[in-house]
């Protein structure tokens, strides 16, 4: 008995976010969401062949190169174990034109994890998704690498150029441009067997839909993520394209090639579900997927740009906080004060 009072009272420390608990781990969550990934990583080398494992080795490394400087720099511990810096890298290198030099993709997931998560003080930390971070880094810095596509089944090799494609975004942005043209528009419906199984131009892993959403489907039965943010993207996204196609016919394209399309569907599962950068409530994370579907379609159709998902997130991603005090959960037994 005396020796449990010379013990003292047992502590708990609570760090911040993402929370465990049971047996969900750090670790594990990281290697859930990279199993995720397979069906798409093999359905990337399948189409462009050995351009992704120069692209997945090239940005991987620089993501782990600065994950491992930042916390020398700090120093801390080294948390490469974690393989938080493995699944930022993959996720840029497969947000990236298949042909996109190598050292710049490797400039990119050092940028993602230095500046998108090392500066805030490191996973749990940052307020903007780190892949995203450095894939808007990339796009400023070299817009035309960044939009050129190359065919599936292609390589670039010595003394033979590589063919070019525009992605079926790309060519629904000309069409909408040029004040719509309905046999364009026919034209561009066609290609949703393709865009279902990737055989399209566009970033490495973000293709083939089928890959994607076999991902998804494991994410949510390992319950590694919740239905609510993919139901919320896919959600707005429809409530902005199906009107706007109904509208105008001749030149906003079926709404199928939108949710097919660019990174609608790889950005639902598995960008913006990072447990980090969305809110906690199920209510929140539902309005925050409702927030990036409306803003990615608001941005296609309206804005400048064919494709907006990367400007969405880092927008929704900024207003995380004030959702999460909006729709926060009350403590159980706990009752609401007027002064409140």
């Amino acid at each position: 008995m005396a020796a449990e009072e010379k013990k003292g009272p047992r502590l708990f420390v609570v760090e911040s976010s993402p929370h465990v608990s049971g047996e969900l781990t750090t670790p594990r969550v990281m290697l859930d969401v990279l199993i995720a990934l397979a069906p798409a990583t093999v359905a990337a080398l399948l189409l462009f062949r050995d351009l992704t494992v120069v692209l997945l080795v090239s940005s991987v490394a620089g993501a782990m190169a600065a994950e491992a400087l930042g916390n020398r720099m700090m120093n801390r511990e080294q948390s490469l174990r974690d393989l938080s810096a493995v699944v930022t890298g993959v996720i840029l290198a497969f947000c990236l034109p298949p042909e996109f030099p190598f050292y710049f993709a490797f400039l990119g997931g050092a940028v993602s994890t230095g500046i998108g998560k090392m500066v805030f003080g490191g996973l749990g930390c940052n307020v903007f998704n780190p892949a995203m971070v450095g894939r808007t880094f990339l796009t400023a810095c070299f817009g035309t690498m960044m939009t050129t596509w190359t065919e599936p089944g292609t390589m670039q090799r010595i003394g033979i150029e590589a063919v070019t494609q525009a992605t079926p975004l790309g060519l629904a942005k000309e069409i909408l441009e040029a004040g719509g043209d309905p046999a364009k528009i026919q034209e561009l419906a066609a290609l949703t067997p393709d865009l279902f199984l990737g055989n399209i131009g566009g970033s490495l892993g973000e293709t083939s839909a089928v890959a994607i959403l076999l991902g998804g489907v494991w994410m949510l039965l390992r319950r590694t993520i919740t239905w609510h943010i993919p139901a919320g993207v896919l959600v707005g996204a429809l409530a902005f394209a199906v009107p706007a196609w109904l509208i105008s016919p001749g030149s906003v394209p079926n709404p199928l090639i939108h949710l097919l399309g660019g990174a609608m569907l790889f950005g639902a599962f598995i960008i913006a579900t990072d447990p980090v950068t969305c809110p906690l409530a199920a209510k929140g994370r539902f309005i925050f997927g409702l927030g990036v579907g409306l803003l990615t379609m608001l941005i296609r159709i309206v804005g400048g740009y064919p494709e907006g998902f990367m400007y969405a997130i880092l927008l929704m991603n900024a207003i995380s906080p004030f959702l999460d005090r909006w729709t926060r959960v009350r403590p159980l037994g706990l009752e609401a004060r007027s002064d409140a």
